[in-house]
């Protein structure tokens, strides 16, 4: 490409680029107030985010997990499914451990193991999520602390101790449910059961769900590493909660016969392993180890 004189290349974040004379750019420039550049770069940089955000929704561990529970056209979780309750509790200790809020306490000389630990508060600013905030109150305000195993009973309700029962966390897949309408994933219905009727959540973005199926298949298959330590830290957590939530098993059902069993196979693997030796390995999240052993222990 020649370039001739007195013209300049300037490249917009559009990503068409634009050719003008000096000369012009200069009248440009003068025509312009003093705040116009940064305000017009400020509108780049959002539109850029507006972009990002239009291309991936972002979903929380909890809302992820309910979702690959959810019945499409349904619109609600499996009636004999009595694991994703807790299993959506262990997810919020794992999101917020991942968003630093939460962490275990030293394992001291003796080596405590995980599940005799305690869960500290390390950060009580707010998430931006009722849920994991409401979660995060009980953490901080509790004295003396409880261990992961402890609190997910506790915010479950699966606790016989009256003066405990403050704890639950009511209503939760409903309210997950809600953030998913909000967040244009789903929509909200109501149906009849002939003795009564009941809010249901259809799926009404398909594209947010498949990609999200994709995204666990790819994990175990294409994408497989081997390694939990390589693996990211959000996509291993849903791979152990999505199996504790009785909820794996619909992002493979699509799969065909030997892709399902390598997949079911590398899942087994993770399953496999040592929590505590896992946790003991540099770059671990302590507490993301100790709610996997929680469920698999």
């Amino acid at each position: 490409m020649f370039v001739q004189t007195m013209t300049s290349l300037t490249q917009r974040n559009s990503g068409l680029v634009q050719r003008r004379t000096e000369a012009s750019r200069s009248a440009a420039d003068k025509e312009k107030s003093p705040g116009e550049d940064e305000d017009e770069s400020r509108r780049g940089e959002e539109d850029d985010d507006n972009k990002g955000d239009a291309k991936e929704t972002r979903l929380t561990l909890m809302e992820e997990v309910l979702l690959l529970g959810l019945k499409d056209r349904e619109g609600y979780t499996s009636f004999w499914n009595d694991c994703i309750s807790s299993g959506l509790r262990g997810c919020m200790f794992i999101e917020l451990a991942l968003r630093g809020r939460l962490q275990l306490e030293a394992s001291g000389m003796r080596r405590k193991s995980l599940l005799t630990r305690k869960v500290i508060c390390k950060s009580d600013a707010p998430t931006g999520d009722m849920l994991l905030d409401e979660a995060l109150k009980h953490v901080k305000e509790t004295q003396p602390p409880e261990t992961v195993q402890s609190w997910i009973e506790l915010l479950s309700g699966e606790t016989w101790n009256p003066l405990k029962l403050h704890y639950q966390l009511r209503n939760v897949r409903e309210r997950l449910a809600k953030n998913l309408v909000e967040k244009g994933v789903l929509t909200t219905e109501k149906q009849n059961f002939l003795l009564f009727d009941m809010t249901t959540h259809p799926l009404t973005n398909n594209t947010i769900k498949q990609r999200l199926v994709r995204k666990v298949q790819e994990s175990v298959l294409e994408k497989w590493v081997n390694d939990p330590q390589r693996m990211d830290k959000r996509l291993l957590a849903l791979l152990f909660l999505a199996h504790s939530s009785d909820v794996l098993e619909n992002a493979f059902s699509p799969l065909l016969d030997d892709q399902y069993d390598l997949a079911m196979k590398r899942v087994r693997m993770l399953l496999d392993l040592e929590p505590e030796a896992e946790a003991a390995k540099s770059g671990a999240n302590e507490l993301l180890w100790a709610v996997v052993a929680a469920f698999t222990k």
